[in-house]
């Protein structure tokens, strides 16, 4: 019960996710000020439109906010690398690095430091990522794939 009472504390969407968002979100709304104020002196267009359509813009953000703000949520590292745990087959000799195969995928990898090395076929388990290398270490039971 304590849980449940803790998850129904919790805001909708992190205030730091909020705050990231609306920050990230100005620059384009004033260029768009900008871009309206030039407009209306050049077309003499009346005042109540820049404002009416600078409202606009900001609605539009916020409708679109509950859509992107897990893009701004940053802070849990299984969404960021959600390879992370997953098991993969060596497709060459890693030593220390080559190729593995994950759900038909063919990723860079390299061996965690102090793992030894994986033959071809044998499962390794994802344990980091470093850009768009995975850093992997071979399963305990030392398993080879069909090949």
């Amino acid at each position: 019960m304590v849980g449940e009472e803790e998850e129904m504390r919790k805001p909708a969407w992190p205030t730091r996710v909020v705050i990231k968002y609306v920050l990230l979100q100005i620059p384009s709304f004033v260029l768009w000020i900008l871009v309206l104020i030039l407009l209306c002196k050049w077309f003499n267009l009346p005042l109540w439109l820049v404002w009416g359509m600078g409202l606009l813009w900001a609605a539009k953000d916020a409708l679109l906010f509950p859509f992107v703000w897990r893009a701004y949520h940053t802070d849990r590292p299984e969404d960021q690398h959600p390879l992370i745990g997953t098991h993969g087959i060596a497709e060459q000799p890693l030593s220390p690095s080559g190729y593995i195969r994950i759900h038909g995928t063919l990723w860079r990898a390299e061996m965690a430091e102090g793992k030894g090395l994986v033959e071809r076929g044998e499962t390794v388990s994802v344990r980091s990522t470093e850009g768009l290398t995975l850093i992997v270490q071979p399963l305990p039971e030392r398993t080879r794939a069909f090949e």
